[in-house]
């Protein structure tokens, strides 16, 4: 019997989505992950289920552990608070599995995830051109941050 490996999708930047997606890139079950936990009766796997999901979020330590198991930095899976630089950084490296082909060609695409690839390319182009101008200072940081706090993303086109 032959297995084919499909590479794992990231669904979003949340934690539970983060840990699926290093799962899966480690072949590994929600039932070895389990497991390797120490959990145990016959719904061991609803709690990795319900991480993975987002339904509940993983204490600290329980997430060193996951961590351990998958072999990953802690700093990778944590649930991010924004309150230290690292998880700015760790957001744009999970940022590039979220969108991974921001910089092809998206003018001839159709599909639903290509549209969102072309919404965030035209908000990425508009803040580079207000950055620019404010570098230039043709806008005051006033106007600049008010840009920013009023920016409409529009979802449907």
């Amino acid at each position: 019997m032959r297995l084919l490996y499909t590479r794992p999708i990231l669904k979003d930047l949340s934690q539970g989505s983060r840990i699926a997606f290093i799962r899966q890139i480690r072949l590994m079950s929600q039932d070895e992950v389990s497991n390797k936990l120490g959990l145990t009766g016959e719904c061991k796997r609803r709690t990795m289920t319900r991480y993975e999901k987002g339904n509940r979020s993983p204490k600290e330590e329980r997430t060193r552990e996951i961590a351990f198991i998958l072999k990953v930095n802690y700093n990778a899976i944590k649930k991010y608070e924004y309150k230290d630089i690292t998880d700015i950084i760790y957001t744009l490296l999970w940022l590039e599995e979220l969108i991974p082909n921001y910089n092809l060609d998206l003018t001839k695409t159709a599909n639903v995830k290509d549209k969102d690839l072309i919404l965030f390319r035209k908000v990425m182009d508009e803040w580079t051109n207000m950055k620019t101008k404010r570098s230039k200072r043709e806008i005051s940081y006033l106007e600049y941050i008010e840009w920013k706090m009023n920016l409409e993303v529009d979802l449907n086109g």
